[in-house]
């Protein structure tokens, strides 16, 4: 295959991101579709770009037998029902995180791509394409710090993008903060730790948003969560930080620590002004993992021309899910929730 011809099925922020890359910046790859359910994006990314086919139904897409793949940039609570449709009819399909926002349908999903063994299934946990991310992996599986016993991650999202995260969250498009935001760190965890979850506990709360509290949601909540062996993790997320974008994971090992983005520094650029010596901080996701948002879809191109599979696997995004949902009940009810097998939770009554 000389060029994987795609469409994709969302254009919101992180779509027209992915759109743009796949339309751009991706050797080997043509954007040859494009769906939204809102008309005017879909006239717009059609009209300046090019693209040959445009879409408002997304079942209409999957009847084009010019492409070879999907890529999915929709609202969460479609991914499972769009993954399914598009493996069923045949495509290769590239899916945003999470993998769902109830394991329920999570481990359907599973069973639907296991069943598809001939077509290319990713999932997009960027992070693990970040050149910091990949590194520090490296450096775990050389043994420079020994055995990983210990991660505490950071995930905190600008204030000033707080008011459209409320639009996208009473829309019932989030799923809620662990889910949402939280899950990439989750996912690290497993990766860093090589390590499944068996206890959660996490809290939270409304804080300058009251908001939140009518959402059922937390605008700023942690977890501490017991995995095997007992390997620690503790996760802090939150929708209001003053200061900008900030991602920062520290893993702790019995010979020496690694520490990913203790300041979110925009770029090496030291301002000197009447405010003092500042280091600029990143404005948002799209700006901190650009890299990584370009190298994972590269990686899934990469996959179908090779005829090889990704290393993030769709197991990978079951087991994320049911961590983040248990730590979403465990907010919720405000009990210790037991991660009894990679497949369920119950609560420890």
């Amino acid at each position: 295959m000389n060029r994987v011809k795609v469409g994709i099925v969302g254009l919101g922020r992180l779509g027209r991101h992915h759109a743009e890359n796949l339309a751009f910046r991706i050797p080997n790859c043509e954007l040859l579709a494009v769906c939204s359910v809102i008309p005017e994006e879909v006239e717009e990314v059609q009209k300046e770009w090019n693209i040959p086919y445009a879409y408002t139904n997304y079942d209409e897409m999957l009847k084009n037998k010019d492409l070879d793949a999907i890529f999915i940039a929709s609202p969460s609570g479609f991914h499972c029902e769009q993954i399914e449709k598009a493996l069923n009819a045949g495509f290769h399909v590239f899916s945003e995180k999470p993998l769902g926002l109830y394991l329920e349908e999570a481990l359907h999903v599973q069973e639907v791509v296991n069943k598809h063994k001939d077509q290319v299934f990713m999932l997009g946990f960027m992070r693990r394409y970040d050149k910091s991310y990949a590194y520090a992996k490296k450096k775990i599986e050389e043994g420079k710090i020994g055995e990983p016993f210990f991660i505490r991650c950071y995930g905190l999202d600008p204030a000033k993008a707080i008011n459209g995260f409320m639009q996208f969250a009473k829309n019932n498009y989030s799923g809620g903060l662990f889910l949402d935001m939280a899950i990439h760190d989750l996912d690290l965890a497993r990766w860093f730790l090589n390590a499944e979850a068996k206890q959660v506990w996490a809290i939270g709360g409304a804080y300058a948003y009251p908001e939140f509290t009518e959402l059922n949601d937390a605008e700023t909540g942690a977890a501490m969560v017991k995995f095997e062996d007992n390997k620690m993790g503790i996760f802090v997320a939150g929708r209001n930080s003053a200061h900008g974008y900030h991602i920062e994971t520290e893993i702790i090992g019995t010979k020496g620590t690694l520490r990913i983005g203790t300041v979110p520094e925009k770029n090496m650029v030291t301002v000197f002004d009447e405010t003092g010596a500042v280091k600029e901080c990143s404005d948002g996701f799209l700006e901190r993992f650009d890299q990584a948002y370009l190298s994972e879809v590269e990686e899934f191109i990469s996959c179908i021309r090779e005829n090889r599979k990704p290393s993030v696997t769709v197991e990978d995004g079951v087991l994320s899910t049911a961590l983040g949902y248990a730590c979403k009940e465990s907010f919720e009810t405000g009990e210790l929730i037991m991660v009894q097998s990679p497949y369920h939770t119950l609560t420890n009554k």
